[in-house]
């Protein structure tokens, strides 16, 4: 299956900013780039750092007055689908070097307050039934309200208020898991079926050694997603991140499967 994919970001920077940009699909570990093209104006200053997960490039640019970025890509999904519901939890002692950071706790997901939910809710269950069971759980309980949450919104505010946006849900999954000693991390992708149209985001758990989506809010599936970059949270995985105050003048996101040429 084939995505075509375009972002485009308009921003005014009142002064000289330093950026962080991650809009690129990901090339490799269940998903093909085919063809791609980034422009980005005229900025400043312009390099990349790849993480040391090897997914995700982020760009790095310095500029002043306007920044454009258009992204266009073609994009073969062929990552297989899998119910993870069915897959065995991997005992922590051979958890790889890899997926032991995502045990732990960070900014937006303190896993350690949700123990006693989980055992009490979820005790009886083990590995991907369990994390099923929690997916479940979190699409039945929460209400989809764009505007309700900001850039300060943690697991634990989203789960008391019941609501929230995709990076919530993806918060509140990522912590239940954590605290069932099950790594997750969070994924930020292009995904058929969001409604409106935008950056998504989704769990991924460590199960049966290898990584799988979840998506709690129930609008795409795994086989739909085309992964742009992973990291701990929200923190990490920002489509944009600047290190001043800069201001939106307009963005979109167009996410559609090519038909006729699989």
């Amino acid at each position: 299956m084939k995505l075509e994919i375009s972002a485009s970001l308009n921003y005014r920077l009142p002064e000289p900013v330093d950026l962080m940009l991650q809009v690129e699909a990901a090339n490799g570990h269940g998903q093909r780039v085919l063809d791609a093209s980034l422009d980005l104006g005229t900025p400043e200053k312009v390099s990349r750092v790849p993480t040391a997960d090897g997914i995700c490039d982020p760009i790095w640019l310095r500029a002043e007055g306007q920044l454009r970025a258009e992204y266009r890509a073609l994009v073969e999904i062929e990552r297989p689908a899998v119910d993870f519901r069915t897959l065995a939890a991997v005992p922590l002692h051979r958890l790889p070097a890899a997926a032991v950071p995502y045990l732990n706790e960070s900014r937006y997901c303190p896993s350690n307050k949700f123990h006693a939910f989980v055992e009490r809710r979820f005790g009886e269950l083990e590995g991907g039934e369990k994390i099923g069971r929690m997916r479940d759980w979190i699409e039945s309980r929460f209400t989809y309200v764009a505007g309700t949450s900001t850039s300060e919104t943690g697991a634990l505010d989203s789960f008391v208020e019941r609501r929230g946006v995709c990076r919530d849900y993806a918060h509140v999954m990522i912590a239940l898991a954590r605290s069932a000693h099950i790594p997750a991390r969070m994924a930020s992708v292009y995904a058929l079926g969001v409604k409106p149209q935008d950056f998504h985001a989704v769990a991924e758990v460590y199960l049966d050694g290898d990584w799988h989506m979840v998506d709690a809010t129930g609008m795409t599936r795994p086989t739909d997603c085309a992964r742009i970059c992973v990291g701990r949270d929200a923190a990490d995985i920002a489509f944009l991140t600047a290190y001043r105050e800069i201001r939106l003048i307009e963005q979109s996101v167009r996410v559609e499967r090519v038909k006729g040429i699989e």
